[in-house]
């Protein structure tokens, strides 16, 4: 059966491009092979069938999927497994929709091809409470020059240029092959063009901003406390754990910083349940007379919440943010009500959804958890006047594996999409700043270099941004309808050629 689907060159190919893809990414960084990943599967897809191009891109789909969440497996081996397939699904549509793309008809396959990329990854994004991990843009975390264009397109126009690029390679081949010269030059042209002006606008945003004049600076520090997953929440070793923050929080105090940062639920407490825990903190902040922002569980009027605390030096909380995008399955169940039975597949209790874009002092705003991946909300709070993002998270469920470093290209993104420095503290890693060109500033490490799995702290002076909201913050995925136009237009082109054959 699977011979008649795929021949072994064929699956070859497809392992090949999906090896390509996950050495783009974290912790291999190999960017470049981000560049031509997709050329084998795309030949791979030259003549064959609907159920052949279904198939092949399922098939590397799964396998590019399993070599990035493979660390899933540490909280649930049947939903790593339901969630590759999924999202392998996505790859599958993508081979559908390109299919006849493929058969070099003419130069749209160019734009076409990308466009119709960036509007699935568009999609896994938002369907079903959203799932943006590892856009294919996000492979170029390194190369800065070429993110820049992030703060027009999102993270999206980083993954168009990329997808442009494998299909230029294809396409190329095939002109050069069939001595197509004009059909060349053109390919080559349209590409080269859009990496010359990519690359151009990068340099010119990079060099601008590092010269431009900043406001500030805000001294920040962040706490990496290294709490084993299973202590976290264990009565035993509360005080344990409370001690582990104060004692990073002491030594970050003799830097001087004007807030001090702990990770996403920090406090080995429930505020409304463990009063002295929270005494010891307040007490804290008083003494050393520096505000804190800590990640909480709040329990307010029999609900509990996702929080970040904002405690002053008068020991008195000041502000609160409760997590606007939750984890599903981690943090709430869906459709419980709908379907009840799910309660006992996953026995926990929800925590609310928030309801406000809180920003703390100094024009401050939070991301918990998974929340940086969503470039909406990050935008959203930058348009409410925020001028520095934090993510507070815990990535200690997936042990030292590629997921935190994962986790950080989302950050990444989101510092140069919206042109603020960003500041990460997490449990076990990865915590340090991030410049508004997606620059890695500094990260906690131990005397190894390593910046997992370690406890420490480190210490920055960030420049709150005193230019305008770029692009992307004002207007948002303006770029991803952009994309639809010319899937649109692609398909209305091809109904005209088909009339007149």
């Amino acid at each position: 059966m699977l011979r008649k689907i795929a021949s072994i060159k064929d699956l070859s190919l497809c392992l090949l491009s999906a090896f390509l893809l996950i050495l783009s990414f974290p912790v291999y960084n190999l960017w470049i092979c981000a560049w031509f990943a997709f050329v084998p599967v795309f030949f791979a897809l030259q003549g064959k069938s609907l159920k052949q191009a279904f198939f092949l891109f399922l098939f590397t789909g799964i396998i590019f999927w399993a070599g990035m969440i493979y660390w899933l497996i540490h909280v649930t081996l049947a939903g790593t497994s339901v969630l590759i397939i999924y999202l392998a699904l996505y790859f599958a549509v993508f081979g559908l929709l390109i299919r006849a793309s493929t058969k070099h008809s003419s130069l749209y396959s160019l734009f076409f091809i990308p466009a119709t990329w960036v509007l699935l990854e568009y999609v896994r994004g938002q369907l079903f409470t959203g799932f943006p991990w590892a856009l294919l843009g996000y492979s170029q975390q390194f190369n800065l020059p070429v993110i820049q264009i992030a703060d027009i397109t999102g993270a999206s126009g980083v993954s168009f240029l990329l997808m442009l690029a494998n299909v230029s390679i294809v396409e190329a081949i095939w002109a050069q092959k069939n001595k197509l010269r004009g059909r060349l030059k053109s390919t080559l042209a349209i590409f080269f063009s859009a990496l010359a002006l990519s690359l151009g606008y990068g340099y010119s945003r990079i060099s601008g901003i590092n010269d431009a004049i900043h406001s500030g600076p805000i001294r920040v520090s962040v706490v990496q406390g290294n709490i084993p997953q299973e202590l976290k929440w264990d009565k035993r070793y509360s005080e344990t754990t409370l001690d582990q923050y104060l004692l990073l929080s002491s030594l970050a105090a003799k830097q001087k910083p004007q807030v001090i940062i702990w990770p996403e639920a920090a406090v080995p407490g429930i505020l409304g349940e463990d009063d002295w825990v929270y005494e010891k903190i307040y007490a804290f902040a008083k003494e050393n007379k520096i505000p804190l922002l800590v990640g909480a569980v709040v329990k307010d009027k029999g609900n509990y919440y996702g929080s970040a605390l904002s405690i002053s030096p008068l020991g008195q909380i000041t502000g609160r943010y409760d997590k606007l995008h939750r984890v599903p399955f981690g943090e709430y169940i869906p459709l419980r009500e709908t379907f009840p039975f799910l309660q006992t597949v996953v026995p926990i209790g929800d925590i609310q959804k928030g309801s406000n874009y809180t920003i703390f002092a100094d024009s401050l705003a939070v991301l918990d958890c998974f929340e940086d991946v969503f470039p909406e909300l990050a935008r959203q709070f930058i348009k409410r006047g925020a001028r520095l993002l934090v993510n507070i998270t815990n990535d200690a469920w997936y042990k030292d594996t590629s997921a935190p470093w994962q986790h950080l290209q989302a950050s990444v993104f989101r510092a140069v999409e919206n042109r603020v420095c960003l500041a990460r503290a997490a449990n076990t890693g990865i915590s340090g700043f991030i410049s508004p060109c997606g620059e890695i500033v500094s990260l906690v490490r131990d005397d190894s270099g390593k910046a997992t799995f370690i406890a420490g702290i480190d210490t920055e002076d960030l420049f709150l941004p005193s230019w305008e909201q770029s692009f992307y913050t004002r207007y948002g995925d303006v770029f991803t309808v952009f994309c639809l136009v010319i899937m649109v237009l692609h398909y209305i082109l091809a109904r005209i050629r088909k009339k007149h054959v």
